[in-house]
């Protein structure tokens, strides 16, 4: 565990180095977040806010949403994709909030430690380790890494996890082997090489300031020359 800690420590200094420090948006309330990051569930962020926008503005208010015809909260959310899906998901973790806390607000969990809020936020339908992460660390400012698909697949070219580890176990290895104060831009500066440079089809590896400590390129590069200079 100690060595994997270093190397994961490498990483995150060589893309402070690469990238700097990330700034993500502005921080959403927490029930907003939540909402938000089960829509961006299986599709891009382009889409996720236009859908979150939309639903915002037929539903000014959360207890709207949750009280709203479920047809027309899936019309809503349409540019999300999978709305048959993600519509009751909403709606059912807004009732369950109210009938639970006596009230639509998620900002009781500010009070909770890190391990209590996500257990809180899980036994909701829909909510995974990786939806819960992205509230606590993005919303709540509470120590949490969350893996999307971007981050398990460039750590599993890198060999930064063990290449069986499923993606709902890795969660809890990252926040173990990474100090806390590391998460927020380790996470973003991590999916930002998945989607500009470690791409899933075909990553530009030569480019990739990860290169030297890459278990994908040395893989795959092993054989490569330096090109000769012509005269």
């Amino acid at each position: 565990m100690k060595s994997a800690a270093k190397r994961a420590l490498h990483v995150h200094q060589k893309l402070l180095e690469f990238y700097g420090y990330p700034t993500w948006r502005n921080p959403l309330p927490p029930l907003d977040e939540l909402v938000s990051t089960i829509l961006s569930q299986n599709t891009n962020d382009i889409n996720r806010d236009v859908a979150f926008n939309t639903l915002k503005e037929k539903f000014p208010t959360w207890e709207e949403v949750r009280d709203a015809p479920a047809k027309k909260v899936i019309a809503a959310i349409r540019y999300a994709g999978l709305g048959n899906q993600k519509g009751p998901r909403i709606q059912q973790a807004l009732r369950s909030i109210t009938k639970t806390r006596g009230e639509l607000s998620l900002e009781f969990l500010r009070d909770l430690f890190a391990q209590e809020a996500k257990a809180w936020l899980t036994q909701f339908k829909g909510v995974g380790p990786k939806t819960a992460a992205i509230v606590l660390q993005f919303s709540l400012d509470k120590p949490a890494f969350p893996v999307d698909t971007h981050i398990y697949r460039v750590t599993g070219r890198i060999g930064l996890r063990p290449a069986k580890m499923n993606v709902e176990k890795a969660h809890e290895y990252f926040e173990q082997i990474l100090p806390p104060e590391t998460y927020y831009a380790a996470h973003l500066n991590i999916i930002r090489l998945g989607r500009e440079i470690c791409l899933a089809r075909k990553p530009n590896c030569p480019a990739c300031p990860l290169k030297k400590m890459c278990n994908y390129y040395a893989e795959n590069y092993k054989n490569e020359k330096p090109h000769k200079r012509s005269n």
